[in-house]
């Protein structure tokens, strides 16, 4: 069994408990197209564009997700999530409502520096404790997904982290690729996902 980072299982943990049980019986999650920080493995501001990469991984989502029946799309605030979410948004003619608490953990005086070796433990200065992180995007999600159904959220890496571990979801970090459509569909009380693709553009699963 894969044994994960302390840190990531601290997450893990605490968005696990207690879980959450959406209404719905399926939805889409779509991390935000790459940025230059994201190959990089920098920690990002909130103003990081997509790089022309990432523009054409939004192009190549909203391609994926066009034959989808989505009635509502949920997106962060964050100017990578908000451009992708508008990209996927223009085949349903759908404008996408816009939450602050979708928003990557805000990682302070981290900001700049290298993410190659994360450790989501960790108390930055003049950021957030990973509590107040995961108790913000488990309200977020959830009135997410409180939209009407389908719903399509646009978010961030560690909005899947958190997003797994309240439906009971395994990792499978083979899903954490920039742009990815992700489908999560409930049999019972037994949530599932896949990709609505069969590859991974790498970079890291952060922000």
């Amino acid at each position: 069994m894969h044994t994960l980072p302390a840190g990531l299982q601290q997450l893990i943990d605490l968005a696990a408990a207690p879980p959450i049980a959406p209404a719905c019986d399926h939805f889409f999650f779509l991390r935000h197209g790459q940025t230059e920080c994201n190959a990089r493995r920098i920690f990002q501001s909130v103003d990081e564009p997509l790089s022309a990469l990432g523009l054409q991984q939004a192009e190549r989502a909203a391609q994926l997700l066009a034959g989808e029946d989505i009635r509502s799309i949920v997106a962060s605030s964050v100017f990578r999530a908000l451009t992708t979410a508008q990209i996927v948004a223009r085949p349903h003619g759908i404008e996408p409502l816009v939450l602050d608490d979708l928003r990557e953990r805000h990682f302070g005086n981290l900001i700049g520096t290298s993410s190659a070796q994360i450790d989501w433990a960790c108390e930055p200065e003049g950021g957030e404790t990973l509590a107040q992180f995961v108790e913000r995007k488990r309200t977020a999600i959830e009135t997410a997904l409180a939209q009407p159904d389908p719903v399509l959220i646009v978010a961030h890496g560690g909005s899947l982290y958190v997003l797994v571990a309240l439906l009971g979801v395994p990792i499978d970090f083979g899903l954490l690729g920039n742009a990815q459509p992700l489908r999560f569909e409930r049999n019972g009380p037994t949530w599932s996902v896949k990709s609505l693709i069969q590859h991974v553009d790498g970079g890291a699963a952060i922000a």
